[in-house]
């Protein structure tokens, strides 16, 4: 056999192999519990958070609200929704959703007490192309204020 096509199957074999490795590596997204909640328009706007051109209008439930107020849990069935508008329309839902033992479905190392993530399309779908472990990874430091970015801003609320 000749250099060439052996040098060829080598390549070829290293590509598939490197291929491999890329494609274990990747975190993909994941269906989970979180529904669209069924009365958005009942939710209470407690904050507003702009990121340069984004604007992130915060909702969450009057119980919610009442709960943290009162130096109690959230309680569970709440829905937390980050409304993404860019160029002053909605581009993206993100939607935390906490329900009894919900936490179990996932290993303790990737736990946010009992809440779950999900992203949603302008439509209300689920965007399985956005990465519900991700949320999870970044929530997880924010034990001490029931997994929210947003915990002072609910306090905060009217």
């Amino acid at each position: 056999m000749s250099a060439k096509p052996l040098l060829c199957r080598v390549a070829a074999c290293a590509l598939t192999f490197c291929a491999m490795l890329l494609e274990s590596g990747q975190v993909s997204a994941e269906a989970n519990r979180v529904t669209f909640p069924k009365a958005l328009d009942s939710l209470v706007h407690y904050t507003t958070v702009k990121r340069g051109d984004v604007t992130e209008h915060m909702l969450t439930t009057q119980e919610a609200l009442d709960a943290v107020k009162l130096g109690q849990a959230i309680p569970n069935g709440t829905h937390v929704v980050l409304v993404d508008y860019r160029d002053n329309k909605v581009f993206r839902y993100f939607v935390m959703e906490k329900g009894d033992g919900w936490g179990a479905d996932f290993a303790a190392s990737r736990r946010t007490g009992d809440w779950q993530f999900q992203a949603f399309k302008p439509d209300k779908t689920i965007n399985l192309s956005e990465n519900s472990a991700r949320c999870q990874a970044c929530h997880q430091g924010r034990a001490d204020s029931q997994f929210l970015y947003t915990f002072n801003d609910l306090k905060r609320s009217p």
